[in-house]
């Protein structure tokens, strides 16, 4: 596994390479990331994950400083997978070099779910992974769902502009069933219980929902009990299509989206 401090760096180790899987991550690698890099390890030849901790996707500053950090930790994980060819360590600079770019700007119609309530960040996302994709120049680009609504916006975004193929891959969720995220590490077991708890009541919604003939009201009236029994802020409980994220009327081809607060920490899930 070779480390690469700076483009430099980068662009001689992967000159010679022209099947490359991109893991693109912020840090705190858990096993969400590992099954990404799995996936990876099995369609192309060479694998690079990137650590990038994106100022620029952070609409909240003590949401940047609270993001749990630690490359020592990241390092041994990724190199013990012994699947990872290169790991990319960039600085702001190495990324941020070429500030001439157009600004992103987002549809209307994709100023739902977390653009709506987190202004800024899919633009933080997009430009980034705009960035990284040309320095890094990958074959396919991994990314798991459960950042839906970003791995929707980055296909369609990238798809278009390079050769690069995204892939989605599956949620991975621990033994308690929560999707596992970077920041499940800022909760104790009492909210980890919690959001545990929070899951299988969003499963039963999820069924509930193939009797209603009012969806949209059936998800206020459940977002509300949720709310109350949990003692939880909820941004959003939606029923979008997959295809395009629009509003669905049923339960076909779509999926149930939340993101809420739990301890000041900011959750999202969908199923």
């Amino acid at each position: 596994m070779k480390i690469l401090l700076n483009n430099t760096s980068l662009f001689k180790s992967l000159r010679p390479f022209n099947d490359l899987g991109f893991v693109p991550t912020m840090g705190s690698v858990h096993k969400g990331h590992l099954s990404l890099i799995n996936k990876s390890k099995k369609l192309c030849k060479k694998t690079i994950v990137s650590i990038f901790l994106n100022p620029k996707q952070f609409n909240n500053k003590k949401d940047l400083k609270s993001y749990p950090r630690n490359i020592k930790k990241d390092l041994k994980i990724l190199k013990k997978t012994r699947k990872v060819d290169f790991v990319y360590l960039p600085k702001f600079k190495d990324i941020y070099k070429d500030n001439k770019k157009p600004k992103i700007v987002l549809n209307k119609k994709d100023k739902i779910l977390c653009a709506k309530f987190r202004k800024g960040h899919f633009e933080g996302v997009l430009d980034v992974m705009n960035r990284l994709t040309k320095i890094i120049n990958p074959s396919k680009i991994f990314m798991g769902e459960k950042d839906y609504q970003q791995l929707y916006l980055v296909k369609k975004f990238l798809e278009k502009k390079y050769k690069t193929k995204i892939i989605s891959c599956k949620t991975i969720r621990d033994r308690n069933k929560i999707a596992l995220s970077s920041r499940n590490m800022l909760l104790n077991k009492s909210n980890l219980n919690t959001a545990c708890k929070i899951y299988r009541k969003l499963l039963n919604i999820r069924k509930m929902i193939y009797n209603q003939k009012n969806i949209f009201d059936f998800l206020k009236k459940q977002k509300k009990k949720l709310e109350i029994n949990y003692r939880i802020k909820i941004d959003y409980l939606e029923l979008r299509k997959e295809k395009n994220l629009k509003p669905a009327i049923n339960d076909n081809n779509s999926r149930l989206f939340i993101a809420y607060y739990l301890n000041k920490v900011r959750l999202i899930d969908n199923l």
